[in-house]
């Protein structure tokens, strides 16, 4: 089972850059593919990106692809998540998950961290 803990939200204007990271602990971290989701106010969790254990391979959802890029350091036990070009419509409380890549789901068993909150102004 890993534990996660997000980091690096904040205020940002409309056009800004905000790098996440999300740190698990457990020594089985670069055995899983890790995603990043997002939820905005009144909205559902939505999936925003994955990447393979081995970092080879990324997927993203249509509405962050060419301006957010998903990365990790096994070494370091640790996800990111670059964001460009941040607009108002992605103001919402980030969290990271070990993921499935064949559904983009999260692994059971999970449970959500306490995640880290974009606010992107206009």
């Amino acid at each position: 089972h890993v534990q996660l803990v997000e980091s690096g939200g904040g205020l940002v204007q409309a056009g800004g850059s905000l790098r996440l990271s999300c740190a698990a602990s457990g020594r089985t971290f670069s055995s899983y593919a890790m995603g990043g989701f997002r939820q905005a106010p009144g909205k559902e969790r939505e999936f925003v990106a994955a990447i393979s254990w081995g970092g080879k391979s990324t997927s993203y959802a249509d509405y962050v692809k060419g301006r957010f890029t998903i990365s990790r350091v096994n070494a370091k036990n640790t996800v990111y998540m670059q964001m460009n070009s941040l607009q108002p419509e992605d103001t919402a409380v980030s969290y990271c998950a070990a993921v499935s890549l064949a559904t983009m789901a999260p692994v059971p068993p999970h449970s959500w961290g306490q995640g880290t909150q974009v606010t992107v102004s206009s």
